[in-house]
């Protein structure tokens, strides 16, 4: 029985062998089919040895301010490559001594490059240093025979032509993981728009990359060009960009918020083209170019506690105050609540009960609907909330009513992005009626929410949406999304660009506001504004804040008919509207107008200029109320 046992295994072992053979075979037949017909990285692999793809790099496009100045354009930078299959022996100590570095550096980097590069090869250019200047970049080419493996690639770094808008201009640097994986224009160490016009534009402005490809010898040295360049693809430069923006005007604007917080924005109300675009604090653009020293200013901007870098005309969320008076009675007007003749009385503010009020400032009472704009009477607005909310005549319910309410302060601009070219952006807030029904259990009235009457409580804006809000009463009710790019090299805006939107308010009832809004100018809390060649329209506000000096805002545009221009002005612990914010617009309007400031006005020029808001300072603010008549809502 054992002998046939051992008689069968010794039979079958044949098989066994042969089978195994036959399975070896399979997978070496498997193997070679998928590294030379399925996957390419055996032939990158062999034409790595052979050739070397270098990537040329487009032109990025120019910018340029509406008159034609330009603000970026491109300077030579070197960037230093290494292969690290190409290294051989070379003094380390001599190299860090041309370039600047340490050894320690260099140990650091190489490791990095192994360890953490992203589809690292060997065989492949990597990043070494980037963002040589010229000098640099003389001294190393003297000495490159020296250290075989090493070689330059030329870019382009972008520099400033002024010291301003950086807000707006933005900023370069290196590409993220997520940029390289959402996009496969990039890799690594590229650069693209980190911010502003260069970040939301970076298609347009970054052109199309091209490519050359090199012959190699068995010991990696280039001997020219692969058939010569024949199929080599040279880059496409980016297009250039005109931006709305008058940079003389943003460059005033900046000086006039020195040591403040806040913002300007002024609109061309029949194009939406934004003629500047002011945040304060801010910084000088060139910080931030990119290389060695990008990531350490950044640091510094950001640690800052004033937040230059936050971009407060298109994301800081302030209540409106009474600047938000105009659109409120343009609801009340299209709704049928009050007419330009309803009357409500103001004895001193709105009474909520238990003794308790909302303060208005003297004038005379009872007051009607064009003069409660130019005295920016508080009481006039809280009435007609409270019978556009509480009547039931006109609506089943007090959701009803206030949902058509929000609909009407959204068609003006409110509540959410306005969508202009810029990264950033932020909505504001206007609440709807659910928001109330939860937080009041759905007992609530106009009693519970009237601040929101005159731009306070929940209501919530950027200065760019105020701004809006002039330039589409100045166009008696249409506006065209804000926007800072005027014209792209060859190419066309986009059409919420060029195309009116409306607020579907009569233009009737716009004319009763800018009625209201001129009286401003001439009689009530905007008369600072007055120009006397120009019908200015304006609203003042001042803004409660609880946590310290009341906020000072204003609206207006000019000239009354056929305007030319909008403009907003936000200045936190600024207190009252008519204190800073008119007359820091009223300056606005005249270099827009005049082109200088008149010689009568260089004093309060002066004052505007070195007048400080931010916490902690003491200056011209108290005497100035008491000297000037003033806005109190």
């Amino acid at each position: 029985m054992g002998n046939n046992r051992k008689k069968y295994l010794y039979d079958n072992r044949r098989y066994v062998i042969a089978g195994a053979v036959i399975v070896l075979l399979l997978i070496f037949i498997i193997r070679l089919f998928f590294l030379q017909i399925v996957s390419d990285d055996y032939k990158k692999w062999a034409d790595s040895n052979a050739f070397q793809r270098r990537t040329l790099y487009p032109s990025r496009g120019v910018i340029y301010d509406r008159n034609g100045k330009l603000l970026v354009y491109n300077q030579p930078s070197y960037d230093v490559m290494v292969i690290m299959r190409e290294i051989k022996q070379f003094d380390t100590i001599d190299f860090c001594r041309t370039v600047g570095i340490t050894k320690e550096f260099f140990d650091k980097r190489m490791s990095v490059i192994k360890t953490q590069t992203p589809g690292y090869s060997p065989h492949v250019p990597q990043v070494f240093m980037n963002q040589l200047s010229a000098n640099e970049y003389g001294v190393l080419q003297e000495k490159f025979y020296k250290f075989p493996g090493f070689y330059i690639r030329n870019r382009a770094l972008r520099e400033y032509g002024c010291v301003n808008g950086a807000n707006i201009l933005g900023s370069l640097g290196e590409v993220t993981r997520r940029d390289i994986e959402n996009d496969d224009y990039y890799v690594q160490s590229d650069r693209s728009g980190r911010s502003g016009v260069e970040r939301f534009y970076e298609k347009i402005l970054r052109g199309e990359k091209g490519m050359e490809i090199l012959l190699r010898d068995v010991h990696g040295r280039i001997k020219g060009k692969y058939e010569d360049g024949k199929y080599d693809e040279a880059p496409v430069s980016g297009k250039n960009i005109t931006l709305s923006i008058d940079m003389e005007l943003q460059t005033y604007g900046e000086t006039l918020m020195r040591n403040k917080l806040g913002a300007i924005v002024m609109i061309e109300p029949a194009t939406g083209e934004i003629l500047c675009l002011v945040t304060s604090p801010s910084y000088d653009p060139s910080l931030l170019i990119g290389g060695r020293q990008r990531g350490q200013n950044y640091q510094i901007l950001e640690r800052d506690p004033q937040r230059p870098l936050l971009d407060r005309s298109i994301m800081g969320s302030y209540s409106p105050g009474s600047t938000f008076k105009p659109a409120q009675g343009l609801v009340f007007l299209q709704e049928g609540v009050i007419t330009k003749d309803k009357a409500y009385s103001c004895p001193g503010g709105y009474p909520l009960g238990g003794g308790k009020r909302i303060g208005c400032h003297s004038h005379f009472s009872p007051i009607t609907f064009i003069p409660s704009l130019a005295t920016s009477c508080n009481a006039y607005y809280c009435w007609g909330l409270r019978d556009m909310l509480d009547s039931r005549s006109r609506y089943k319910t007090i959701q009803e009513a206030f949902d058509v309410w929000k609909n009407h302060i959204v068609a003006q601009g409110f509540g959410y992005p306005l969508g202009v070219d810029l990264p950033g952006e932020h909505r504001g807030y206007i609440p709807n009626s659910n928001v109330y029904d939860k937080a009041h259990n759905k007992r609530w009235s106009s009693g519970s929410i009237i601040s929101i009457a005159i731009g306070q409580g929940e209501i919530n804006a950027t200065p760019l949406q105020i701004c809006n809000l002039a330039a589409t009463i100045a166009n008696r009710g249409s506006f065209i999304v804000p926007h800072v790019v005027h014209e792209i090299q060859g190419a066309e805006l986009e059409a919420s660009y060029r195309t009116p939107k409306y607020t579907g308010i009569n233009k009737e009832y716009y004319d009763s506001v800018v009625e209201g809004m001129r009286a401003s100018v001439m009689w009530g809390t905007c008369r600072q504004m007055q120009l006397p060649d120009v019908e200015v329209c304006g609203k003042t506000g001042t803004v409660q804040n609880p946590h310290g000096r009341d906020h000072s805002a204003c609206i207006a545009f000019a000239p009354m008919n056929n305007p030319k221009v909008a403009i907003a002005v936000y200045v936190e612990n600024g207190g009252w509207g008519a204190t800073i914010a008119v007359p820091v617009a009223r300056l606005m309007l005249q270099k827009y107008f005049y082109g200088e400031i008149p010689e009568i006005d260089r004093w309060k020029e002066w004052q505007m200029q070195n007048w400080s808001t931010l916490p902690g300072s003491v200056n011209y603010i108290k005497k100035a109320q008491e000297d000037e008549g003033s806005d109190t809502t």
